[in-house]
C-alpha cells in the first residue's frame, strides 16, 4: 500500500456514521428543481463511544452555531468519548451570523427540535450553518423536517449530505481513503463545502470527516490540527475568512483498530488523513467562485515557514496577479511587485528567482537572460499553473493553492442575495 492509502473520489460508508438529508426551504431553490433535487439540511449521526475533535473559524464575529458547538464539545457530555450518540445538524442558505442573542436562541431551538425527533438530549446535537450573514435562522422550517431527517438516516447518504451543505459550490465534494492496519482495512471519508469567502484561519469552509479507527481524543485533536494546517490553512480564494467555518472529525472505533503514536500504522494513518484533507482543500479551489484556473504557488528558500507563507499569500491574493491569470497574460511584473510588498525583511531582490511552470522569468533582479514570452504565455493558458518562487534565504518551503479572479466571481457575489 502507499503511505496515503487507496483513494476514491466518492465518500465510502464509515461504520458508526449515518447521514440524513432534507429540504426545509431555507436555501432558495431554482424554479426547475424539486425538493428532492435540492436539500438544505443535513444530519450526521456518530455512534456511541466515538471521539470527536473540531476546529473553528477565528473570525471575531463567529456565528451562534459556532459558539454553541464549541461549548458542547467542551462539555462533560461530549468530552473525550461520547456517552451516547452525537449529531451534527447542518443547514445551508442561512449563516445565522450577526444575529445576536436571537440567533443563539434560534440555533439552540433548532438543535432541540431535532433532538426531540431523535429522542436524545439537546446537547447531543452540534449546530452548523452556512449561507447569508445577518439573517435569523428560521427555526420552524428546520423543526418541520426534524422527523424526516431522523427517518432518512443512512450509512450511504454521504453524497446527498455533501450536496445539502453546498451554497455557491457547483459540485459536491466527497472523498475517501482506506488504509490497511494490522491486517484490517480502516476507512476515512470526508465531505466539505466552500467556493468563496475562502481564506483559512483555523478552518475556512465546512468539512466533516469520519473514520472507523479507534483514536483517543488528544491524538485525534493532534491529527486534525496537523491535517488542517497542511490543507485548509493553505488555500485562499479571496482572502476573506468566514464567520461560520468549521472542520469536524469523528473516530467511531467500529473497526476495533487502535491508532496511536508509537503503535504500528500511526504514520500510515496520518499520511492518509493528510492526503484526504488535501483532496478536500484543493477541491474547494478547483470549484472556487468563477474560477477558470487552479494555481499552485510554491515558495522555497525562505528563512522560515511564516516568511514563505507571507510571500505566497501576498501573491495569491493580489487582484492584479489573479486577473492576469484569468487573462492568461504573462504579466510577471505583478508577481514580482507582490513579493516585494510581502513584508520580508532585508530581501535580496537579486537573489529571488520566479518560475512560471519550468520557465525562469526573473533572475538577478530582472528578466532572466533566456526568458521567452511565448513560453510563459503557453504556461499561462493552461487550466493548472504552478508558480515557483525561490527566495534563496533559507531552507523553508510552503505551498499554497489559489484560483484566478474572473468576471463570474464578481457576478456571483454581486447577485448572491438575489
Amino acid at each position: 500500500m502507499t503511505s496515503t492509502g487507496n483513494k476514491t473520489s466518492a465518500a465510502s460508508a464509515v461504520p458508526g456514521v449515518r447521514w440524513g438529508v432534507g429540504y426545509a426551504g431555507i436555501k432558495q431553490r431554482p424554479d426547475d428543481q424539486s425538493a428532492t433535487d435540492v436539500c438544505d439540511v443535513a444530519l450526521m449521526e456518530m455512534a456511541q463511544g466515538s471521539t470527536i475533535a473540531a476546529v473553528f473559524t477565528q473570525n471575531a464575529f463567529c456565528a451562534a452555531p459556532v459558539k454553541i458547538a464549541q461549548q458542547r464539545l467542551q462539555s462533560e457530555h461530549l468530552q473525550i468519548r461520547t456517552a451516547s450518540k452525537a449529531y451534527c445538524l447542518i443547514n445551508s442558505g442561512n449563516a445565522n451570523a450577526g444575529t445576536g442573542a436571537a440567533g443563539y436562541a434560534a440555533a439552540e431551538a433548532s438543535c432541540e427540535a431535532v433532538a426531540n425527533a431523535l429522542g436524545v438530549a439537546a446537547d447531543s446535537v452540534l449546530p452548523f450553518s452556512t449561507g447569508v450573514i445577518g439573517q435569523l435562522l428560521p427555526v420552524d422550517k428546520i423543526a418541520n423536517i426534524a422527523h424526516s431527517l431522523a427517518d432518512d438516516l443512512s450509512a450511504d447518504n454521504w453524497a446527498p449530505a455533501a450536496r445539502a451543505i453546498m451554497t455557491t459550490d457547483t459540485v459536491p465534494k466527497c472523498f475517501s481513503r482506506s488504509v490497511e492496519l494490522a491486517g484490517k482495512s480502516v476507512v476515512i471519508s470526508g465531505i466539505c463545502k466552500g467556493a468563496g469567502m475562502i481564506k483559512p484561519n483555523m478552518a475556512t469552509m465546512l468539512a466533516y470527516v469520519a473514520t472507523d479507527a479507534q483514536i483517543a481524543s488528544d491524538d485525534l485533536e493532534s491529527l486534525l490540527a496537523g491535517a488542517v494546517n497542511l490543507s485548509f490553512n493553505r488555500i485562499t480564494v479571496d482572502g476573506d475568512t468566514s464567520t461560520n467555518d468549521a472542520c469536524l472529525i469523528a473516530a467511531t472505533g467500529c473497526a476495533e483498530i487502535q491508532v496511536a503514536p508509537g503503535l504500528p500504522g500511526w504514520d500510515e494513518f496520518a499520511s492518509a488523513l493528510n492526503a484526504l484533507f488535501i483532496d478536500m482543500a484543493t477541491a474547494i479551489i478547483r470549484d472556487a467562485e468563477g474560477a477558470s484556473k487552479f494555481i499552485t504557488i510554491s515558495v522555497r528558500g525562505g528563512a522560515s515557514a511564516q516568511e514563505c507563507l507571507d510571500v505566497g499569500y501576498t501573491v495569491a491574493e493580489s487582484p492584479l496577479v489573479k486577473t492576469a491569470f484569468f487573462a492568461s497574460d504573462a504579466n510577471w511584473g505583478r508577481i514580482l511587485a507582490a513579493i516585494g510588498r510581502s513584508g520580508v525583511q532585508n530581501l535580496d531582490v537579486e537573489a529571488v528567482e520566479i518560475y512560471l511552470g519550468e520557465v525562469l522569468i526573473c533572475h538577478d533582479g530582472g528578466t532572466a537572460t533566456d526568458y521567452q514570452e511565448d513560453r510563459a504565455m503557453e504556461v499561462m493558458r493552461q487550466p493548472e499553473i504552478e508558480v515557483t518562487i525561490d527566495l534563496h534565504r533559507g531552507a523553508s518551503t510552503e505551498t499554497i493553492w489559489t484560483s484566478d479572479l474572473s468576471h463570474d466571481y464578481v457576478r456571483i457575489n454581486a447577485e448572491y442575495r438575489t
